[in-house]
């Protein structure tokens, strides 16, 4: 089963020691999997492809993690807590394979790409360590670990075009990757560092792909990259005007008509590259969602100087004022950190102040982490960890209070809401989300007793709203 973890607290349980197994030989029958996703979408899509290519090997999936012959976590290094939260889980596995030595274990993703063969070294039990530009080689790099090889996989890789082998978990909303790796070189950041250089996907690829996911039902596509607004700058190709001829915008105008796609969004952008052609591009095409996310990091311009960020407080501003003009009831998230390297209580102010002011529907927060090989991590004026508990506490709550603010303008209004599934703590609901994303739940039969569907666009009045979901009735 693919199950997804973000960063928390607490230990993993022990696991039991599990039955002997037998490894399967190359062009035998293979047994069970089991991947957990640490971290961010990109993570998730990468194991949606994962599952996909297992299956195409003759894996099926485990009902537990506990009684799956291989094990995979595609980890995240973006925060430190996601780290050790991959290596406890790590140690419960080493110990489970000692009893079974024949369980195939896997560390894919970020933590793998940064580590390498050190992994190996703090846990032996690894049959295979890969970065995740070869998530699509997952079977050619199995074949290896069949052959008694402990194989670590963290070089430079160009990916591999592959829109045939991806296991969805929804079958109403999917990610498509549209460009992968990142050029940037925030002063924070790992992502470069353990994703590589920008690799962008041409647009028939991604469009195909599309045109695939409507076939099978999907009515929601998020089109993802670390940086999506720097898509196609690596493809070729000049418009006779002069600009590039692949864009983001242009992206959306290829894939906007693909017969059954319904909405249309995309994370996560960049302020540095966000421009008034693509907000018009938003405004202008009904499929694309009032939904951006568009992360500020600090609301101090000495900070993002130093963040290596290549914005001003101000330039922000005018990107959420122009979005607003054209889309008025558009959502604005977010993400933002407190607590970098040299923070004055001043800068971290002007911060919370940015955040009044706008107004986000969400934010994302976090408390700087210095992470391995980035220039922050070893800078001498790195603040106490009393000082990021502090401004991260009162920040979420300002985050709270403006995300409930926001909330209240749906209250008694009518909102489509795409039906996604079951509420996993109430059967008789179902859940859904609005185009500008809000979470909504109401009840999941009619009048006349026929139950709602994944997948339907249905008509609710809000009746209840919340800082970041809202409940209603059928309308």
């Amino acid at each position: 089963m693919t199950a997804t973890l973000f960063p928390a607290s607490g230990p993993a349980p022990v696991p039991a020691p599990a039955p002997q197994a037998h490894r399967p030989q190359p062009g035998q029958g293979r047994g069970s999997y089991w991947i957990t996703t640490f971290g961010c979408q990109m993570n998730k899509a990468d194991s949606e492809r994962m599952a996909g290519i297992l299956e195409a090997m003759g894996y099926r999936e485990a009902t537990a993690e506990l009684e799956a012959d291989l094990v995979l976590y595609n980890t995240c290094t973006i925060r430190d807590n996601a780290e050790q939260k991959v290596y406890s889980y790590l140690g419960r596995q080493a110990q489970r394979k000692r009893a079974n030595p024949h369980l195939t274990l896997v560390v894919a993703g970020c933590v793998a790409q940064q580590e390498g063969e050190s992994l190996l070294r703090r846990v032996p039990e690894l049959d295979l360590v890969m970065g995740p530009q070869h998530a699509n080689r997952l079977a050619v790099l199995l074949e290896q670990v069949e052959q008694g090889q402990q194989v670590v996989a963290t070089g430079e890789h160009h990916i591999l075009e592959d829109i045939t082998t991806a296991r969805r978990d929804s079958q109403v909303c999917g990610w498509v990757n549209v460009i992968y790796g990142c050029n940037e070189r925030c002063t924070y950041c790992v992502v470069p560092s353990v994703r590589g250089q920008e690799q962008s996907r041409l647009p028939e690829a991604i469009k195909l792909e599309m045109e695939g996911l409507a076939e099978r039902g999907f009515r929601e596509i998020t089109l993802l990259g670390q940086n999506i607004d720097a898509y196609g700058r690596d493809l070729p190709g000049i418009t006779p005007e002069g600009r590039r001829r692949h864009t983001l915008t242009d992206l959306l105008h290829h894939v906007h008509d693909v017969a059954g796609i319904e909405r249309i969004r995309f994370a996560t952008s960049h302020p540095r590259y966000f421009t008034e052609r693509l907000i018009d591009a938003c405004a202008a095409l009904p499929k694309v969602c009032e939904h951006f996310h568009i992360p500020f990091q600090s609301g101090d311009d000495a900070v993002l100087k130093a963040m290596a960020r290549g914005y001003t407080v101000d330039r922000y501003r005018r990107i959420i004022e122009r979005i607003r003009e054209r889309m008025p009831d558009a959502s604005i998230s977010a993400d933002v950190i407190v607590a970098f390297p040299g923070e004055t209580d001043a800068q971290y102010q002007r911060t919370l102040d940015l955040i009044e002011e706008i107004g986000f529907d969400q934010v994302n927060t976090a408390a700087y982490s210095p992470r391995p090989n980035t220039p922050a991590a070893g800078w001498p004026d790195q603040l106490p960890e009393t000082v990021k508990v502090e401004r991260l506490h009162e920040l979420n709550a300002l985050v709270e209070a403006k995300a409930r603010e926001r909330s209240a303008r749906y209250a008694d209004r009518r909102e489509q809401i795409l039906v996604e599934g079951t509420n996993p703590k109430d059967p008789a609901q179902v859940m859904g989300r609005t185009r500008t994303n809000r979470l909504t739940f109401f009840p999941g039969q009619r009048p006349d007793g026929t139950t709602i569907q994944p997948g339907e666009l249905v008509t609710v009045r809000i009746d209840q709203v919340r800082a970041f979901s809202l409940s209603g009735t059928l309308a």
